[in-house]
């Protein structure tokens, strides 16, 4: 990515009062194509190798599956011990080839990939114990259709789990049939969240996304009325 890109991307977003948060990092890294893993750890490392450029110091991350065509399906392999060895293989390699950058990699539990609980999550940390990995936290992916009320319960596991390693935050919402909707409209314990990230330390923004367009000035009032006490209310929208 070239510099003029970078600054284009930069200008654009400061003259629109936006701060760039992360920069978003798709990719399947246990494609069960080899090619493909390895093509995509190449995309990382030039998103990493961009990130100061464009103003921020996280990539994000999904921890991936085994189907080929939707990085974020559920596939029967992705809790097999060769699923998580190609993660923790390819973890290792991207954090080597991206060490000059200083870059984190904010990986992020979901039940549709082979980290899909706070356990397992926990598990990696522990497994690579790099500085440069944490975890970005989404409780709508903590669960599954039909268990809306063991939500608080698993929320508050999550962050006994792996609270101090949290480096970002996300807002979104999910109905209790699995449903994406914004934030306020589904099953999410949102002062709990709030009261947990604070407990935890965090203070970054809270990005909202799986929104349209019109329905995100009606989701930041209501985070902003439902959670008086965050520590992440900036002035400045984030992305």
């Amino acid at each position: 990515i070239d510099l003029e890109t970078t600054d284009r991307v930069r200008g654009a977003a400061s003259a629109h009062d936006v701060g760039i948060a992360a920069i978003s990092g798709t990719a399947n890294l246990i494609h069960p194509n080899r090619q493909q893993r390895q093509a995509d750890l190449r995309r990382l490392t030039v998103l990493a190798e961009s990130c100061a450029a464009i103003g921020t110091r996280i990539v994000t991350l999904s921890t991936g599956t085994r189907d080929r065509e939707n990085t974020w399906r559920r596939h029967p392999d992705n809790q097999t011990p060769d699923a998580w060895r190609d993660l923790v293989q390819a973890l290792e390699r991207l954090l080597t080839l991206t060490d000059a950058t200083g870059v984190t990699f904010a990986f992020e539990p979901e039940r549709e990939n082979v980290v899909n609980s706070a356990a397992r999550a926990r598990d990696l940390l522990r497994e690579i114990a790099s500085p440069r990995l944490g975890v970005l936290i989404d409780p709508a992916n903590l669960v599954d259709p039909g268990e809306a009320a063991r939500l608080p319960d698993i929320v508050r596991e999550a962050f006994s789990l792996i609270g101090e390693r949290i480096v970002l935050a996300h807002a979104k919402d999910r109905t209790d049939d699995g449903s994406v909707v914004a934030a306020g409209e589904g099953i999410v314990p949102w002062p709990l969240y709030a009261d947990l990230l604070s407990d935890a330390g965090y203070t970054g923004p809270l990005i909202l996304h799986g929104l349209a367009e019109d329905e995100v000035s009606s989701a930041v009032a209501f985070l902003r009325d439902a959670l008086p006490a965050a520590p992440h209310d900036p002035p400045r929208t984030a992305i």
